[in-house]
């Protein structure tokens, strides 16, 4: 077997290759699709061959705001299969079918004492890469997975689970801490607008705390299709006032929480007008600073707490991962639409510019493998 340096080179009868393809992010709203070198990897460190990587949020916002420094290769939300180990790792071998987050803390820092892991230096330091700047690495062929990551982030896919739904483990996560963020109680009823992807997520997880659960959106075809998932009332936000309905359907009260699943600031304040005095109200895609609009008194006189969730978090990766797995939730059911890497930048901008049928988009550099199969 080939070696380079620390790393092997040869993934079962498939010399790995010097280059590969990917989609690079170049600054704001500009992504090209090229040949860069594959990343090497060391000790205590693993190469993944990327068979599916799903589109979050997150990179979109990146992407559309030029907010990081180029360039760097996005995409975290990645399964795949280990094309070489690094000298030290046991506890993985070429050929196991992984997953991998982009993100683990320290454990011993400030913010990790306090469980609040997001904030941890280590974890804001990613760890994974495609080459360049570690930015998660998906939207390409291989990334390189760093020792920490290694030791605590990557994650073994059973046989009889897909690529697919593997993908979700990360993104699971993340709503699953929203989840507990809120501390539902029995009974409670949660208003969840936004009906993509994150959104039918977060509504499933709250149902499934044993909460009565509104949804809402724009597009009634996304209604439709979150029904499918178990989440009966709906409210089209294209044809209804959400605020009035929600009051209409809680006694006048409003809703006990919240979720607001939809990016950018201007549902703020109707999120908290949606919500009864003393309720919850989620931020959960509210990544991009700004200023907004929040009635004051709506937080001191009328007791509403507003709350923050973002990233995963490390308590709950053992939840999400067997949430995932048991496939609780058919998770591939909400992928809409399937691209090969070559056709990334269709992809992206599809998915930053959403339309009624589309829900999960996701990348798959490994669709064009021979002898690989789901």
């Amino acid at each position: 077997m080939a070696v380079a340096g620390q790393f092997t080179v040869k993934q079962g009868r498939e010399a790995i290759p010097s280059t590969m393809r990917a989609a690079v992010y170049h600054g704001k709203e500009d992504v090209r699709l090229e040949t860069v070198p594959v990343p090497r990897i060391g000790a205590g460190e693993l190469l993944i061959r990327v068979h599916t990587c799903g589109i979050c949020g997150t990179d979109l916002k990146k992407i559309a705001t030029g907010s990081h420094s180029a360039p760097r290769i996005f995409g975290h939300e990645t399964a795949g299969v280990v094309a070489a180990v690094g000298e030290g790792v046991t506890r993985f071998r070429v050929g196991d079918r992984v997953m991998a987050f982009h993100h683990i803390p320290c454990g011993e820092c400030y913010y990790c004492r306090h469980k609040v892991f997001a904030q941890c230096p280590v974890y804001k330091k990613v760890g994974c890469t495609g080459g360049y700047e570690p930015s998660g690495g998906g939207f390409s062929e291989y990334v390189r997975v760093m020792d920490w990551i290694v030791e605590r982030g990557v994650v073994q896919i059973p046989d009889q689970v897909s690529y697919e739904q593997a993908c979700f483990v990360e993104p699971v996560n993340t709503c699953l801490k929203g989840i507990e963020t809120l501390r539902l109680q029995l009974g409670e009823i949660v208003v969840v607008m936004g009906q993509g992807p994150i959104g039918i997520i977060l509504g499933s997880l709250a149902k499934r705390a044993g909460a009565r659960v509104i949804t809402s959106d724009l597009f009634p075809q996304r209604l439709r299709i979150s029904k499918r998932f178990g989440l009966e009332e709906t409210v089209d936000a294209s044809q209804t006032d959400l605020v009035s309905r929600v009051r209409e359907l809680t006694e006048g009260r409003g809703a006990d929480a919240v979720i607001l699943a939809v990016g950018g600031n201007k549902l703020i304040r109707p999120a908290m007008d949606a919500c009864r005095p003393g309720g919850r109200v989620l931020l959960f895609a509210q990544t991009v600073h700004g200023e907004a609009v929040i009635d004051p008194a709506a937080v001191c006189v009328d007791e509403k707490t507003l709350l923050g969730s973002y990233s995963a978090s490390v308590d709950l990766q053992e939840e999400s991962v067997r949430f995932v797995f048991s496939r609780e939730m058919n998770l591939e059911g909400l992928i809409s639409h399937r691209f090969s890497l070559e056709e990334s930048l269709e992809a992206l901008n599809l998915a930053a510019h959403p339309q009624a049928e589309s829900l999960k988009i996701v990348i798959q550099p490994g669709s064009a493998w021979e002898g690989h199969s789901e």
